[in-house]
């Protein structure tokens, strides 16, 4: 069923008769969809991924292709790092390695030191950036690994040395890698089993669910794709909160029995506790481990948060660290663009997701290559086009705009106007290709042509991306 509206979505889109919506997709996945999909070169991946791409939780915890509501508000998941989720976690008794942070080599010396006096056996370093894959990734300046394990605190700190201050590549960053300025240092722990536990707010089961494995340590969507009767639901009622009996099932689902299931009830209680209270919208641990003195621990977490319940929790939402999102990005974030930038040179301004990746993919189809995803919304204001412009043309790779806007909710004749304005406002002195279509259309190309700018009208999706193209190559 996903393939077909897949594939219906994608010709609908070209002929420009509906704007899809990348509908149930965080920040996160809408970014790494278009990130991995626009380096492929077919010509219709990237319209295709938009109705089958979903949180990999979310999608484990629904048993059945069920289609999404519309989603109008652009949101940006915050995302903490390892030692922030941590913190947040030992704030709510879930259980975690002892350890600290450093960001000189004297620092991790003196952290390591205090850690094997406290009788930690062994220690473990990991750089802090916003990527999974750290252990098997590699630093700009040669160093390998961004994961390591010693029993020598001059050792962790040589190896802190080499983290701190260069970029860390994994296969989720991207070339250009992540800039690690601190490391987490923490005691090492012995453990017979890594499992993976999640919760997570669902709208097929309308409320939290647990999803589960006894395969941890592993990627999830692969124990789904390779085992999938290794993957266990629980839904929460969120009236009542978690039950014991609820813990209980998942626990032994797990494999737990004895004082190990009791410990582990406990914990997913406490998570549970953190999930709810922090109105977080994603808790997935992987691995939840147990020791060989048969306690539970969580190894490592990614905590999600609902940013409209920001405004009641300043504090957790104040950890955002700017300096690991693309400065692009956090400037559009302030006017409510969603922009992903990329390696092209057709800027490209859209309105509604699923519509821009479809703009993006015939970019491609007719030999061109997008600079950028950025996505209006359905009601963009002048000064959000305005933002848009500056935010575009402030990158030196960008020859050619393309602004491909479905009137709807948002009216052709004052996109139009938007368009003019913004475009004198900041001095455009590339190509400008706009196509229009919808509410008001011949009005809004009226203000166009009547505009004195040296712009191209298009009729149709098509046409504008072969315009572009050749404004570039001309």
């Amino acid at each position: 069923m996903a393939s077909i509206i897949a594939q219906q979505t994608t010709r609908a889109a070209r002929k420009g008769a509906i704007a899809v919506s990348s509908v149930g997709m965080t920040r996160r996945s809408l970014t790494t969809s278009v990130r991995r999909v626009a380096s492929r070169p077919s010509p219709f991946s990237l319209a295709v991924s938009v109705s089958v791409s979903l949180p990999s939780a979310s999608h484990l915890a629904s048993s059945r292709f069920v289609p999404l509501p519309i989603q109008t508000q652009q949101r940006r998941h915050l995302n903490l790092h390892e030692y922030q989720s941590k913190g947040l976690m030992g704030k709510y008794n879930v259980r975690v390695q002892k350890g600290q942070t450093a960001s000189t080599k004297a620092e991790a010396l003196a952290v390591a030191k205090r850690l094997i006096a406290e009788g930690a056996k062994e220690l473990v370093v990991k750089a802090q950036v916003h990527a999974g894959g750290r252990g098997k990734g590699h630093f700009t300046n040669g160093f390998k690994g961004g994961v390591k394990i010693s029993t020598k605190p001059e050792e962790i700190a040589e190896y802190a040395s080499k983290m701190i201050g260069s970029s860390l590549v994994t296969a989720q960053t991207g070339p250009e890698g992540q800039p690690c300025r601190q490391v987490l240092i923490h005691e090492g722990i012995s453990f017979d089993r890594e499992l993976y536990f999640a919760i997570l707010m669902d709208r097929t089961h309308n409320g939290p669910v647990i999803v589960a494995s006894p395969q941890g340590g592993m990627d999830i969507e692969q124990v789904a794709h390779e085992t999938p009767d290794k993957i266990f639901t629980q839904p929460i009622d969120i009236n009542r909160g978690i039950q014991d009996s609820e813990a209980r099932r998942i626990g032994e689902l797990l494999g737990f029995q004895g004082a190990e299931l009791e410990d582990a009830i406990q914990q997913m209680k406490n998570l549970y506790h953190l999930f709810i209270s922090e109105e977080a919208t994603q808790v997935e641990i992987n691995p939840l481990v147990v020791t060989k003195s048969g306690q539970v621990y969580c190894v490592d977490a990614k905590i999600l948060f609902d940013d409209n319940a920001a405004f009641r929790h300043a504090e957790v939402h104040a950890m955002r660290d700017f300096s690991m999102e693309d400065p692009r990005e956090v400037e559009a974030s302030k006017y409510n663009l969603n922009y992903i930038g990329l390696d092209g040179n057709i800027g490209c301004m859209v309105n509604g997701a699923g519509l821009a990746m479809a703009t993006m993919d015939i970019i491609k189809l007719h030999g061109g290559e997008p600079a950028n995803f950025l996505d209006v919304g359905g009601g963009a204001t002048e000064q959000q086009v305005e933002e848009a412009f500056k935010i575009l043309t402030a990158d030196p790779k960008v020859q050619a705009l393309l602004v491909n806007i479905f009137g709807g909710i948002m009216k052709c004749d004052i996109i139009a106007n938007g368009i003019v304005n913004a475009a004198k406002k900041v001095g455009l002195k590339i190509p400008l290709v706009v196509r229009l279509e919808g509410t008001n259309v011949e009005k809004g190309n009226e203000i166009l042509k009547s505009s004195g700018l040296q712009l191209i009208t298009a009729a149709d999706l098509d046409e504008a991306a072969k315009f572009a193209v050749k404004a570039i190559k001309a």
